[in-house]
């Protein structure tokens, strides 16, 4: 049982909530379509203490959203966090960017997809299946026609995220299913953050990296 601060920066919506045992108890976010973190994130750790009268030295543990997801995003969450684990003597718990947003969705057969949209066709993706259990790893993946046929052909297929766009472009299969508009959120980290304090699954504060999947690459401006 514990209270956590938990911190969502992995795409466009900048994400922070409270929560204690599993259940958020505030949540602010703000998904403007340009990234504002890094003048909105502190603004909302301290919003959150203040609407639930939480003191930041009374959670017990910081959890963030560790990727894979936006490079500069996920920088600002992961500093921040780090910042306040220091400051506060508190541990730090890793949360993957793909299973909390898996849990954004409620079925009960078939498979989940949780993807992110990267560059041209390319998505970040990770399969579930009903249990919510890790079916297939995370992987960068150039979108195709076939793209996930194999599950398509016997299973109910739930595709979610921001490469859900992208997405429907390709896959017409009857068994896919799209959901639109949802991006990570600090809500469903709760769960998931809740049930890794238990476990004490922590990750070493001085030398956590966030899991960026792929090398970053700086774009040279057009002349």
């Amino acid at each position: 049982m514990a209270l956590v601060l938990n911190i969502e920066t992995a795409t466009t919506n900048c994400s922070v909530s409270l929560s204690k045992d599993g259940e958020t108890l505030v949540l602010k976010e703000d998904n403007s379509l340009g990234f504002s973190h890094a003048e909105t994130l502190h603004l909302f750790i301290d919003e959150v203490f203040k609407i639930s009268k939480i003191k930041p030295s009374e959670i017990d543990a910081v959890a963030v959203s560790k990727g894979p997801g936006s490079y500069t995003g996920l920088r600002i969450g992961v500093s921040s966090a780090k910042g306040l684990c220091f400051a506060l003597n508190k541990p730090l718990i890793a949360i993957s960017t793909l299973e909390s947003l898996a849990h954004q969705v409620k079925f009960r057969d078939g498979f989940i997809i949780p993807m992110l949209d990267a560059r041209r066709m390319e998505v970040y993706s990770a399969i579930y299946n009903s249990n919510l259990e890790l079916h297939r790893e995370i992987q960068a993946e150039i979108l195709t026609e076939e793209s996930f046929n194999t599950l398509l052909k016997d299973h109910k297929v739930y595709f979610v995220g921001s490469g859900v766009e992208k997405t429907k472009s390709l896959i017409q299969h009857p068994n896919a299913v799209f959901i639109d508009g949802k991006l990570p959120s600090a809500n469903e980290m709760a769960l998931l953050a809740e049930n890794k304090h238990k476990k004490s699954d922590t990750v070493d504060v001085a030398y956590f990296e966030p899991y960026y999947l792929k090398d970053f690459v700086a774009l040279k401006k057009k002349a």
